[in-house]
């Protein structure tokens, strides 16, 4: 007859032995999460081995330290519940600790739930601020112990699925700077890569190409990665701004001039297409191109051929050409201010570079490359450079670190060095972003012990900058 002792540990009577036949049931985990249970009494690792099984989460157990750390080389655990105590009539919690320590040491990122009979508050919160996930007593709340273990093997699936993605977009990255010329680009977003890998793909299709994005997001150094991995890559990579050149003199800045074609043309000069034969020709803000412009530019795209300024004489170029805008060339038809017919010619392939704000994994590598040699950003200036909205883009950002490394008084730029607007101090999940010790008095010593002024400058509310002063110790 099997026996009729029950076990009852946590909210859960088992019986002997049913417990030594729930393994054999329930064999088949290889879909379920792993939990490692590391305690001396084998009725609380039944109990919860148990508890677990029953919501789907396979449970392995060890007796001692030195088996649970044996089982952590050998298996892989996304969880572990210790005991504290592992020795008859102990209480103090120091093996716990030792084990606990061990395995932060050895595993920093696997979570740890510490389980004991004998709660210690000064033991736990110290636990807690090392790392430990959370410190129950027992006998324990069978639904809080589940909601923890259930959170916790979320998060870590979460972060497991993040550093996958991150290691998959590094391999991406380091694949498309292998295969193609970039050109010493700095980027990390993958919104970019995007971008990148579309142009790399019709970079040597002989086709225009029309880049779009806002001012100083980078669209010329598109245009010269397209010139890079082209079929024309060993010939001139010429740029005209047609947005520089008085609307008078961009068919001569265009096509070239003969002597005497107007006031002041002395002599017969070359234009940028007749400078671009053979290579590409890259025409930047073509939306400012006066209409005279535009029909003689679609000429040339159609026939490769055009007549310089004030002669009646053809040339023929083979030129390819890259244009960016970042104007709506759409509205622009609809105005009668471009043409329809130029726009198809233009964009048979289109690129979109997005604004930095939606590329924030730029942000960061690229203010460390702006940073003069030497220089280092401060966490207070990263959370500063991700939670400004970039309206100048790249080229604001560049003009930002140069003037930050010239103007801070240290090697590490805070933020206050950077000289950006206040922002809300809120990061993406909500979770007000921290300001350390200095940076507060230094803003309160700017502002003379002014609370609100201190809190302007930091982006912070009084109450919050109150609350951060209480916190780290700062007289009010």
């Amino acid at each position: 007859m099997p026996s009729t002792r029950f076990l009852e540990v946590g909210k859960i009577r088992l019986g002997d032995a049913y417990a030594k036949l729930w393994p054999i049931f329930f064999s088949d985990t290889n879909a379920m999460p792993t939990v490692l249970i590391i305690d001396d009494n084998q009725a609380v690792a039944i109990a919860l081995d148990v508890l677990l099984s029953l919501h789907d989460i396979d449970a392995i157990s060890a007796h001692t330290p030195t088996e649970g750390l044996a089982m952590l080389e050998q298996r892989s655990v996304d969880l572990v519940i210790q005991d504290m105590n592992f020795t008859q009539d102990t209480t103090s919690g120091e093996e716990g600790i030792a084990l606990f320590q061990q395995i932060r040491h050895r595993y920093p990122d696997l979570p740890v739930i510490l389980l004991t009979a004998w709660t210690h508050l000064n033991a736990a919160v110290d636990l807690i601020k090392a790392g430990a996930a959370d410190y129950l007593a027992k006998p324990w709340d069978d639904a809080r112990l589940i909601a923890t273990v259930q959170n916790l093997l979320e998060l870590g699936q979460a972060n497991r699925a993040l550093q996958q993605r991150v290691r998959q977009e590094h391999k991406h990255k380091r694949e498309l700077e292998t295969k193609y010329d970039l050109r010493g680009l700095i980027w990390q977003d993958a919104a970019t890569e995007r971008v990148l890998q579309m142009a790399c793909q019709v970079a040597r299709a002989d086709v225009p190409v029309l880049i779009t994005g806002p001012n100083g997001a980078g669209k010329e150094r598109i245009a010269d990665i397209i010139q890079a991995n082209s079929s024309v890559k060993d010939g001139p990579f010429v740029v005209l701004n047609c947005g520089a050149i008085p609307a008078e003199l961009i068919e001569a800045e265009l096509f070239g001039t003969e002597a005497g074609a107007y006031t002041g043309a002395s002599r017969a000069r070359d234009g940028k297409f007749a400078a671009a034969d053979n290579g590409t020709l890259f025409l930047d803000e073509i939306g400012n191109l006066p209409l005279a412009g535009q029909m003689k530019l679609l000429r040339v795209l159609e026939t490769g051929r055009f007549q310089r300024l004030g002669s009646n004489k053809e040339c023929q170029v083979k030129v390819r050409v890259l244009s960016a805008t970042n104007a709506d060339l759409a509205a622009m038809i609809k105005a009668g201010t471009f043409r329809e017919d130029l726009l198809y010619r233009l964009n048979l392939i289109q690129l979109h570079l997005p604004p930095l704000a939606e590329r924030p994994g730029d942000i960061l590598p690229l203010a460390r490359h702006f940073l003069p040699e030497g220089k280092s950003l401060h966490a207070s200036a990263e959370q500063a450079l991700q939670g400004h909205t970039w309206p100048g883009n790249v080229r604001e950002l560049k003009n930002v670190m140069q003037r930050a490394g010239l103007l801070a008084s240290s090697d590490e730029i805070k933020a206050q060095d950077l000289g950006l607007p206040p922002v809300a101090q809120q990061s993406a999940n909500n979770v007000e972003i921290e300001l350390d010790k200095e940076t507060i008095e230094q803003a309160l010593a700017k502002a003379n012990g002014v609370i609100a002024q201190a809190a302007q400058e930091l982006g912070l509310s009084r109450q919050a900058l109150y609350r951060r002063m209480d916190r780290l110790g700062i007289a009010r």
